[in-house]
């Protein structure tokens, strides 16, 4: 799904009173689009939670994206960057 439309349904769900989080490719969008929490990750478009056939990288993605909802210090329109650890 395109990041632009991703930020953009992500923010009016929050005005609805649900809790979201992004998980952006294209940092420069979420910055202009600015979803409510967004993790920005370094990989290849088309692969937003790291290489296929590596469930526990891919784990690692989407944990560190619920983080971002389990953390009362995050401030709306807030990007985090994600770090892979190897």
């Amino acid at each position: 799904m395109c990041n632009q439309a991703v930020g953009l349904v992500a923010a009016e769900m929050e005005r609805q009173g649900i809790a979201t989080v992004c998980i952006q490719l294209l940092k420069e969008v979420a910055q202009a689009v600015k979803p409510p929490r967004a993790l920005w990750v370094p990989f290849k478009h088309g692969y937003p939670l790291d290489q296929p056939e590596a469930p526990d990288r891919q784990r690692a993605v989407i944990q560190a994206a619920l983080a971002l909802l389990e953390d009362p210090s995050v401030k709306p329109a807030t990007i985090r960057d994600y770090h892979r650890r190897n």
